[in-house]
């Protein structure tokens, strides 16, 4: 059965309220998008982080060592997971890995230009 809508349509009667479902939809699907969004900046964000303060901890941990390297860390609101030192009588590296989140970065310095 068909009524006369208002604005002069006619609207089936089990066309009435679709309209509904579909913004309902819509708006579901736009927030899912920007929820996975944001989780992917997130990600990338603190993947950026990470290797900042791996390469921050591997410079000051030529110059100062592991505490060193540890406070460098720190500051760049990073964990330092491992400090690995190891060269000869030219020169030395060093080797770090650090933990922002759950991202983790992995950065070498040496003693030698």
């Amino acid at each position: 059965m068909t009524q006369q809508h208002p604005t002069g349509s006619r609207v089936g009667r089990h066309d009435a309220g679709q309209a509904v479902g579909l913004i309902l939809i819509s708006v579901a699907l736009v927030a899912a998008c920007a929820m996975g969004m944001i989780a992917a900046a997130r990600h990338v964000s603190d993947r950026s982080r990470a290797q900042s303060a791996a390469d921050a901890a591997a410079l000051a941990g030529v110059d100062g060592g592991r505490a060193v390297s540890m406070q460098a860390a720190r500051r760049n609101d990073a964990t330092l997971i491992s400090f690995e030192r190891g060269g000869d009588s030219t020169g030395f590296t060093v080797t770090v890995e650090v933990a922002v989140g759950d991202e983790h970065a992995l950065a070498r310095a040496s003693s030698v230009p």
